[in-house]
């Protein structure tokens, strides 16, 4: 059970600037909230210590020319728990939500190779007889997640922002060829997805290669675009009780003009351009039923190029940044 804790404004500015740079020094954040570093360090700590928050190192899979998908599954009754959590410990994905009824699965992968897509969705997920459906879709274009942080974590003003990102760690470029991982690198990637903060004596020993390699290593994955930083935090403990999945269908002419728009809405923490019948995805966070239906009728009602949505309410995240979740 996480322990639920009352937040204040250097708490709240914590998070923000963890978002802004994941391994930036308590000496920094402390110097932009106007705190004291041992401060900052007490209170990560504290945060970190009752799963508040955790610091993931990322992956941007289509910086290695990987394929993302959007995976749906309906499953028997009795099913639905042990597949999402057989899903959370696949290595090839990164959230995996059970969705209203508790009998559907929502996840998103990444797949390196055709063959590994193949044993996925033709092999591992048709011949399970209990799954009754499965639909997968590519997401060809991501308008908010990754890179681009949930807003709902901002406490920081443009100012503190600007700085932190002026002195970040490792730089966020994302230019250039794509590029290939080498030995040691899965190690590398492995320990930052569970804990992006993880230092870089603890990482030359998981991967074999001195401190300096590791530094110059992440410094070449970064500013490639290939690693980044991201803040998993759990909504709930922010007092975000509700969250849900949407499927949007938009005329080809206005998706991108409608997935601009959903990044201006701090409810989004997630929304992509996929293939399919539904052509735009998002995960939803709000702070009850009442805000997610004003959210429905006003803030996505304003927006005329959606000419259908399904809602699914998320009742479980098993696994969310790359990460499995404790129940």
């Amino acid at each position: 059970m996480v322990e639920i804790i009352e937040l204040d404004d250097v708490d709240r500015g914590l998070l923000h600037a963890l978002q802004v740079d994941g391994r930036a020094s308590f000496s920094r954040i402390g110097e932009v909230l106007g705190v004291s570093d041992q401060r900052v360090a007490r209170r990560y700590r504290r945060l970190r210590g009752t799963g508040m928050l955790r610091v993931v190192g990322v992956v941007d899979g289509r910086r290695l020319g990987f394929e993302s998908w959007s995976i749906r599954l309906r499953c028997t009754p009795d099913a639905a728990v042990p597949i999402a959590e057989a899903l959370g410990r696949r290595p090839d994905t990164f959230w995996v939500h059970l969705l209203s009824g508790a009998t559907e699965i929502s996840c998103g992968t990444l797949q390196r190779t055709a063959d590994e897509r193949e044993s996925l969705l033709l092999n591992k997920l048709a011949r399970t007889n209990r799954v009754l459906s499965v639909s997968a879709h590519r997401t060809l274009h991501l308008f908010v997640g990754g890179r681009i942080g949930w807003s709902g974590l901002a406490a920081l003003t443009p100012e503190q922002v600007e700085h932190m990102a002026a002195g970040r760690v490792y730089q966020r470029y994302g230019t250039g060829e794509r590029i290939s991982l080498g030995p040691g690198d899965q190690a590398l990637l492995d320990t930052l997805s569970m804990d992006g903060r993880t230092g870089y004596a603890d990482l030359a020993a998981v991967t074999g290669w001195s401190e300096s390699t590791v530094k110059r290593r992440m410094e070449q994955l970064c500013t490639a675009g290939a690693l980044f930083f991201d803040m998993d935090v759990l909504p709930t403990l922010l007092d975000y009780q509700t969250e849900a999945q949407l499927w949007m269908s938009v005329s080809p002419a206005d998706l991108d003009a409608t997935g601009q728009a959903l990044t201006a809405h701090p409810e989004v923490a997630f929304a992509g351009a996929t293939t399919g019948p539904t052509n735009l995805m998002a995960s939803i966070v709000c702070r009850d039923d009442a805000a997610l239906y004003r959210y429905l009728t006003d803030s996505l009602g304003a927006l005329p190029a959606i000419r259908h949505i399904e809602t699914a309410p998320i009742i479980r995240t098993v696994k969310r940044a790359g990460a499995v979740l404790p129940a």
